[in-house]
């Protein structure tokens, strides 16, 4: 059943429909088959019609010598990403406002002199090319200017959702080698000052390479200060502005964000200068419309990727970056409608997530605000349910806009799947892949099926492909390129309907996201067995009617009330409020291999009540049933 079908109007003035008939592709079908089989021919049309400025030509878009897993763009070619993000003028660049009520807008000039000044005070702290910089702040105008002044010296930025506490701080930077920190005194969320500076400050105890700490001065608040280390952000920006870009290779490294798999350390995703920004444009314009006027805002934070992909898509098409600050149902749970009312926002990006919260109350809300701005809305993070999918369709969308669902992944630089304006959309399905992407979804053998679940991969190189993980590269072939022969496989279960439509049905590895945020289980049990309670620990994700899913971890040692809640505490404060733990159990033993592994998909399987599928390598099945007997109920959130 579609839900929304795109009148006349809006597919003729639709920028997809510019960008076919740029390409003489004659419609959406015979681009999308012509873009996924030849990704040269449609990288080639793409740069064209982002009109990138290289400061020396490519010799040639694509180049596979080393096969599909390590593709190199823009061959020989120089580009600095943040040259095309260059505008003057006095049309609004940056709208910001805050959980308190107060609100900024920055011109493109006035943007434009604050990078300078910006990239100059970095250059003389001595941060230049290649070094690597901690980006720990909230959503402000500092926030955008901090990350287009790292690009112009061809510095890395590396974004750490402010959420997080001091150990995962730290396990990032200590990772990357990073110089210099940027964050803030303290931010405001729900009435709370959160002491972002603090966090920093614990975390940079542990890491020799960070010679300053950039503060910005969010809330007004005293701090801890440390001489000749940390400085205030006024006084790192140069009187006297940098006017010359670095003049960086298209395939220099301009960002490391940081997932988390199944096992081991968080992997440091690398982007290139033409890399992330090139496939954020791509995606905003070709998929969500987004072009020179628009008013795009995202809720979200510079640690997940879609803070940063918000950041360079908009720059890049020359629309105006709205950012918000807060919580967004507080003080009234109808402030995300009054932000977006009051600040004219076009394009408006949320989680599912965030949608249950605002469901609880009720629908009138939205129906008070002048949404009339609104052209497009869109979601990610996790798998829809109907009923929150429907709430925002009609009450928000009023069934006069639609929802443009997206899925992909920081190692994509954005979506796999999408809606567009081009096709009609059914209910918490995705219409096509993204232009430009040959995805596919195959069974166990790797074929493909139609019809039936199975694993979403994709055949084809993109320009927004990762370059692999942070000195890591052969974890990176063996996370996303060993399953079979060069075909990336994602990890989502997926499945595509008679109308090919597209759905997706949850992760098929056992990364954890919660709130739309990842975690590696292993991050989180090494909390857990850092406590003198706890000898071994298990984490997994189920099912929750308000997060999509809600974490639970089984832990052997000694069960104590007092020693649950210290657990969940400490998980809080490492990785921050979101991820603490709903609950924490106790059992004798967990469910393991032969060869010692513990399989987590069987502590979720038992858990649940589900099949647990081949249990050919499980050690002894004592540990399925204790678990088992403790099953969980319906929704993990307590009453």
């Amino acid at each position: 059943m579609y839900a929304w079908r795109p009148a006349h109007a809006i597919r003729e003035s639709a920028r997809l429909t510019a960008f076919i008939q740029q390409c003489g592709a004659g419609g959406f079908e015979h681009l999308q088959r012509r873009a996924a089989a030849d990704s040269a021919w449609f990288t080639e049309q793409l740069l064209r019609f982002l009109n990138l400025r290289f400061h020396r030509p490519y010799s040639q878009v694509l180049d596979l010598s080393r096969g599909i897993v390590w593709p190199t763009w823009c061959v020989g070619g120089g580009l600095n990403i943040e040259d095309s993000c260059r505008r003057e003028g006095d049309d609004p660049a940056v709208i910001w406002e805050g959980e308190e009520g107060t609100s900024r807008v920055l011109s493109w000039s006035e943007l434009g002199r604050d990078v300078s000044r910006c990239a100059a005070g970095l250059r003389a702290a001595g941060i230049g090319k290649g070094d690597a910089v901690g980006v720990h702040l909230p959503m402000t105008p500092e926030l955008v200017v901090v990350m287009m002044a790292l690009a112009r010296i061809g510095a890395v930025a590396a974004p750490l959702f402010t959420g997080f506490g001091p150990a995962a701080i730290e396990s990032r930077l200590r990772d990357l080698g990073a110089k210099l920190v940027f964050t803030c005194d303290a931010f405001p969320r729900r009435g709370k000052l959160v002491p972002a500076k603090q966090a920093v400050d614990a975390a940079v105890a542990g890491c020799p390479s960070v010679r300053q700490v950039a503060v910005v001065r969010r809330s007004g608040v005293p701090v801890d200060w440390i001489p000749g280390r940390d400085v205030w952000w006024e006084t790192l920006l140069a009187d006297e502005g940098a006017a010359a870009s670095e003049p960086t290779g298209a395939e220099d490294p301009l960002i490391v964000i940081y997932t988390s798999g199944t096992t081991g350390k968080p992997k440091g995703i690398l982007h290139t200068h033409c890399g992330f920004p090139v496939k954020s444009a791509q995606d905003m314009a070709l998929q969500f419309d987004v072009g020179s006027g628009s008013r795009v805002s995202w809720i979200t934070d510079i640690g997940w990727m879609m803070g940063p992909w918000l950041i360079y898509g908009t720059m890049l098409l020359g629309a105006a970056v709205v950012l918000y600050d807060g919580a967004p149902d507080y003080p009234a749970p109808d402030r995300l409608w009054q932000f977006c009312a009051r600040h004219g926002v076009t394009m408006l990006g949320l989680s599912p997530t965030l949608v249950r919260a605002l469901v609880e109350h009720g629908g009138d809300l939205p129906r008070r605000h002048d949404l009339s701005a609104l052209r497009v809305i869109a979601s990610t993070g996790e798998p829809w349910n109907p009923d929150p999918w429907w709430w925002l369709f009609d009450h928000v969308c009023q069934r006069r806009i639609p929802i443009l669902n997206y899925s992909g992944g920081t190692e994509c630089s954005g979506g796999i799947l999408c809606d567009n304006l081009l096709l009609p959309v059914k209910p918490c399905g995705f219409s096509a892949p993204c232009v430009g992407m040959a995805a596919d979804v195959v069974s166990a053998s790797g074929e493909s099926v139609r019809g039936e679940v199975g694993e979403l991969v994709i055949r084809g190189p993109w320009i927004g492909q990762a370059r692999g993980f942070w000195r890591d590269p052969e974890r990176y072939e063996a996370t996303y390129w060993s399953r079979f022969p060069d075909v990336w496989v994602h990890g989502d279960w997926a499945m595509i309907d008679g109308d090919g439509h597209w759905f997706i049905h949850g992760r098929s590895d056992d990364t954890l996201k919660i709130a739309g945020k990842r975690v590696g289980p292993a991050e989180v049990e090494s909390i857990l067995v850092d406590h003198p309670a706890v000898r071994e620990a298990a984490v997994i994700g189920i099912p929750d009617e308000r997060k999509g899913n809600a974490m639970v971890a089984f832990c052997v040692g000694a069960a104590d009330t007092e020693v649950e809640e210290d657990l969940r505490r400490r998980v809080a404060e490492a990785l921050g409020k979101p991820l603490r733990p709903e609950r924490v159990h106790f059992v004798t033993a967990l469910p393991k291999t032969r060869n010692g592994k513990i399989m987590r998909r069987v502590v979720r399987a038992a858990y649940l009540g589900e099949d647990p599928g081949d249990l050919t390598a499980l050690e002894t099945p004592a540990p399925v049933e204790e678990i088992g007997r403790l099953r969980a109920p319906q929704s993990a959130t307590p009453v």
